[in-house]
């Protein structure tokens, strides 16, 4: 499969990003969500800030209205467990490392954007004093329906917020309990409802799935169906989650999702779902058609990371191109462009029968 990363990757790094403020640094730019405007292609970056540093202490942000309240730690402290750069622990309390807000970036050739230089989106609300997360934005009619991760001290859970314009921004607030993520809302309504893809998290009996969802209003979702898992042996066997918004094909709805190893790490691949019934699954990428090879894939903030929150297509002398734009190692934003006709050639009916087995058993029992 032919793969062209844009030569000027990252397209968007830490560096071209201005901190909100002069107490803080901008350590990653990343996980962007993608879409199309009037005035050209638009980002909405994931931007990650942390406070400055000093040698005896260890200090983490928290959202709190429209400030960000500094905790510090000493590092020498016995119950202080620090290692992971994305959080410490202390006395059995996860503290993140760094507050995520939302930064719009604009773009008339979609390679070289502008990025604004004050926040667009911020963490204002009780749950998102940990920050926002990955966004995806899905434009239906002539709104831009924006769902992200909301983290907290009551769990991670997904948010919803609305814009015409992408200056006004309404939010609707937590729209799946905890622990849920990874949320993708389908471009259009599917027998008469919005639909969306999100991956529950279990720390109990049973493996993490996407599911599928539906609502008659956007903001309240039920008949959540499992959709596929992660699979033994394979690319994606320790955790698979929704990635870029579903992409409407004549075979059927194409999303880009991220599969999880212990050798190659996060990597990007791709499920074929039916148009009319999403959670019947048709073919699944045997193999990961981006994985992290590259120096800015495989070194920063978190090594070994392609993630993708957003995907745009266009025409190009009659191909269908699919233009990926991935976080690479959690710092930089990224783009690489693929054909859609080569995607859904590499995908295999190898690995859906259980899934659709189980999908078949939950629908005779409701």
């Amino acid at each position: 499969m032919r793969i062209e990363r844009a030569v000027n990757n990252p397209i968007i790094s830490p560096l071209q990003v201005k901190p909100s403020t002069d107490d803080m640094v901008v350590l990653s730019a990343f996980n962007a969500a993608a879409t199309e405007t009037k005035e050209g292609i638009l980002l909405l970056i994931r931007v990650a800030e942390a406070p400055k540093q000093t040698e005896r202490e260890i200090r983490v942000p928290i959202a709190k209205n429209d400030n960000v309240i500094i905790k510090s730690f000493r590092r020498d402290d016995p119950l202080l467990i620090a290692g992971d750069p994305r959080g410490i622990v202390y006395a059995d309390e996860i503290y993140l490392t760094s507050l995520s807000h939302f930064r719009v970036a604009r773009s008339t050739d979609g390679f070289n954007f502008k990025i604004d230089d004050k926040p667009s989106i911020f963490p204002t609300e009780y749950y998102e004093s940990y920050g926002i997360e990955d966004p995806r934005i899905t434009k239906i009619g002539d709104t831009y329906y924006i769902n992200y991760t909301a983290v907290s001290h009551f769990g991670v859970t997904v948010a919803l917020i609305t814009t015409k314009d992408f200056k006004h921004f309404k939010k609707h607030g937590v729209i799946l309990p905890p622990e849920n993520k990874n949320v993708a809302i389908f471009p259009e309504k599917i027998g008469g409802k919005y639909m969306m893809l999100h991956r529950p998290s279990t720390t109990g009996l049973g493996n993490q799935h996407i599911w599928v969802g539906s609502s008659p209003d956007m903001l309240h979702f039920g008949d959540h169906r499992p959709v596929f898992s992660k699979r033994p042996h394979s690319w994606d066997n320790v955790r698979v989650g929704a990635g870029a918004v579903p992409i409407k094909t004549s075979e059927g709805w194409l999303e880009i999702y991220h599969g999880v190893n212990s050798k190659l790490g996060y990597c990007l691949g791709a499920i074929l779902l039916d148009l009319n019934e999403p959670w019947r699954v048709l073919a699944r990428s045997k193999y990961p058609f981006l994985i992290p090879e590259t120096e800015y894939e495989r070194n920063g903030f978190y090594n070994n990371v392609v993630f993708t929150c957003g995907a745009l297509t266009f025409y190009d002398n009659g191909r269908h191109v699919v233009n990926v734009y991935y976080g690479a190692a959690d710092q930089h934003t990224c783009r690489a462009d693929i054909f859609c006709d080569d995607i859904l050639a590499s995908l295999s009916t190898d690995d859906i029968s259980e899934v659709m087995e189980n999908t078949a058993e939950i629908n005779i029992m409701g």
